[in-house]
C-alpha cells in the first residue's frame, strides 16, 4: 500500500507548468512529425482542475509499427534534447501512451482515436492543431 501512495504522490503535476513554447512540448511535436504522425492535436488542460497533466498531445499512425516508431522517436528525442525520460510508457498495438507527467502523448490508430474520442472528453480544453 505504501508503494501505491508514493507513486500517486510522485504523479502529481510538476510545480513548473509546461507551455507550448517549452522545449519538451516542441521536441515531442517535432518527433511525431519526423515519423509522419497524422492529425497532431494538443489539448491545453492547465485550467481544468481534474486534469492530471498540463497537455495531452494526440496523433494517429497508420499501423502498429508506426505507433511504435513514433513512441520511440519521442523517447529518444526527449532524452537527447531535454535530458528527460518518460514517467511511464504503455505500449499497445492500436494505442500507445507516453507520459512525461505534465505532457501525456497518445498515439492511436484511427479507429481507436475515434472510439475513445479523448477530444470530446476534454472538450473544455483549448485545442491546437499542429
Amino acid at each position: 500500500m505504501e508503494k501505491v501512495i508514493t507513486a500517486l504522490q510522485e504523479r502529481k503535476k510538476a510545480p513548473v507548468r509546461t507551455t507550448k513554447n517549452s522545449k519538451l512540448f516542441k521536441t515531442i511535436i517535432n518527433a511525431i512529425k519526423e515519423k509522419k504522425g497524422d492529425g497532431i492535436v494538443s489539448l491545453d488542460l492547465k485550467k481544468i482542475d481534474e486534469a492530471v497533466a498540463d497537455f495531452f498531445i494526440l496523433c494517429e499512425a497508420r499501423s502498429n509499427v508506426q505507433i511504435k516508431a513514433i513512441a520511440q522517436s519521442i523517447e529518444e528525442a526527449v532524452e537527447t534534447e531535454c535530458d528527460e525520460r518518460p514517467y511511464h510508457i504503455e505500449y499497445g498495438d492500436t494505442w500507445t501512451l507516453v507520459d512525461y507527467v505534465n505532457v501525456v502523448v497518445h498515439i492511436f490508430q484511427h479507429e481507436q482515436r475515434m472510439f475513445y474520442n479523448l477530444e470530446s472528453l476534454w472538450e473544455d480544453a483549448p485545442r491546437t492543431e499542429h
